[in-house]
């Protein structure tokens, strides 16, 4: 390579680089580098290559919590009657609130969208869990504590984490295969 043939980043122009975006070749330095799957990719190309994937509205941001609670709650009602089986449940309850938050906000996605489902879906299960919660800590200050009054507890904190998990995952699109 000659002197002639130095490149300077497009963003930096006091600094030599060897580097180029794989996708719009603009030189670019170490600083300026995003790693991608595929190689180095200037920030400006990164941005809009994720402006293409987020394609939430605001307005989903708040639906998709809602409803999420919404089922969870409902959900999460009929854990005491499950018993055991709510980790077989949990899941599927999961599923359903993924199911319907896509059918309502048309596909769209954000990484903020599945985070916020994720929360209204632990926020609906909440209070199933504080109810046997705040129970255990009136029975453990008595001293009367047994290991079977403590499975209500179990069960439902179970649930709020396999529910929550399901309408994370299951939205982002992670799959362990």
């Amino acid at each position: 390579m000659t002197d002639t043939d130095t490149l300077y980043c497009a963003n930096h122009p006091d600094r030599e680089t060897m580097l180029r975006c794989n996708k719009c070749e603009k030189p670019i330095c170490v600083q300026c580098a995003v790693q991608t799957p595929t190689g180095y990719r200037c920030k400006e190309c990164v941005r809009g290559q994720q402006k293409i994937f987020n394609t939430a509205r605001v307005s989903d941001l708040f639906i998709a919590p809602v409803i999420a609670a919404i089922i969870s709650f409902i959900g999460a009602s009929f854990v005491s009657f499950l018993g055991f089986f709510t980790l077989l449940a949990a899941p599927f309850v999961g599923m359903a609130i993924e199911y319907i938050v896509r059918l309502v906000i048309k596909n769209r996605r954000s990484n903020a969208l599945f985070i916020a489902a994720a929360a209204g879906a632990a926020l609906g299960a909440l209070p199933a869990f504080l109810t046997p919660l705040l129970s255990f800590l009136q029975i453990f200050t008595t001293g009367s504590l047994s290991f079977f009054g403590l499975l209500p507890l179990i069960y439902r904190g179970v649930f709020l984490v396999l529910v929550t998990s399901a309408v994370y995952y299951r939205l982002k699109g992670i799959s362990f295969r």
